[in-house]
């Protein structure tokens, strides 16, 4: 009796250590996803994602689960949406921009986060270096502390005679004044002047707009940002009806109607990001994981905007565009 006991007793052991691992096997990932712009404005980026996804044998719904977030431009839900998307206790957590990876860490410092798109991460005391982030974040930066100083140089080339721009930032944005400095640095070396139109909400646009009418700016740059993109219609209205030339920092501006854009190819980085996603699944620790710079970058002008808007490029600027729209 007492054998038959132990066997039995082992066969049941040997069953839950079987059914344990099978239940390993067949786990689903579940990642979380943190937008502070809405699901609209993100359609190109996260179809981008999810094509990095798949080209790693990922497909949503079938061996990978995805909880989606938006604040819909509201900063102020992004907290209230890290906390709740930490509850759910995902595997590892997909953003963009420096108040959400700080909200995200402030949530939980162990829930591994992937960040496709951010400025300024290391001054954000977000990682420790690109090359060792150190910490439960990893993914790719924009680099814009270095492309607006470029983005002011190819404005200044497009309409050589703009000597007052104004700047479009977001005061509600930690990396915002990190950005504001290295743009005011780039501008004195072109003989620039700068004037500053700051907003928090999209409520504060008119006013930006009124002040920049009265300080008499003859073009506009906008620092880059998921507000904006939001926007990009107000925006891209504003420098047209007041012919005012335009860089913008994604090619999103230029295909709604804005005269030029350059930056990274901001697609190709958040199918990178799905490279980040798998490599963690499969144990690697953010800590460990090397920040992505990107190497791609694009440069878009407009020709109907610049003729609504009297402007002549410049044939060796018009050279320089990877894509002119006619």
């Amino acid at each position: 009796m007492a054998i038959k006991s132990i066997i039995v007793l082992v066969m049941g052991l040997l069953l839950a250590s079987v059914d344990s691992v099978a239940q390993q096997l067949t786990k689903i990932p579940r990642i979380g996803f943190l937008g502070a712009a809405s699901a609209s404005a993100l359609t190109d980026q996260l179809d981008a994602f999810r094509q990095g996804l798949r080209e790693l044998g990922y497909v949503e719904g079938k061996n990978i689960v995805v909880e989606y977030r938006y604040g819909d431009g509201k900063v102020d839900r992004v907290p209230e949406l890290a906390a709740e998307l930490v509850s759910l206790k995902v595997d590892l957590i997909v953003t963009y921009q420096t108040p959400s990876v700080l909200a995200l860490r402030k949530a939980s410092a162990t829930i591994p986060i992937v960040f496709a798109m951010l400025s300024f991460p290391i001054e954000s005391g977000i990682i420790a270096s690109f090359a060792r982030p150190g910490g439960n974040a990893t993914g790719l930066t924009v680099l814009s502390e270095e492309l607006n100083g470029k983005r002011l140089e190819l404005l200044k080339e497009a309409a050589p005679k703009v000597t007052r721009i104004g700047v479009l930032s977001n005061l509600s944005n930690p990396t915002q004044p990190l950005e504001w400095k290295e743009i005011q640095a780039a501008a004195q070396g072109l003989g620039l002047k700068l004037q500053s139109l700051g907003v928090r909400s999209a409520n504060d646009f008119d006013g930006a707009f009124q002040a920049a009418l009265k300080e008499r700016i003859q073009a506009l740059i906008n620092l880059p940002e998921a507000l904006f993109i939001l926007q990009l219609n107000r925006i891209v209205e504003f420098a047209a009806k007041n012919k005012l030339p335009a860089m913008y920092s994604s090619p999103e501006f230029v295909q709604g109607g804005g005269l030029m854009s350059y930056g990274p190819i901001i697609t190709d980085l958040w199918r990178r990001a799905a490279t980040y996603v798998n490599q963690i699944l499969k144990g690697a620790k953010p800590a460990d994981l090397p920040v992505e710079r990107p190497t791609k970058f694009y440069f878009l002008i407009n020709l109907k905007t610049a003729k609504q808007i009297d402007l002549t490029i410049p044939p060796n600027v018009l050279a320089r565009a990877d894509k002119v729209i006619k």
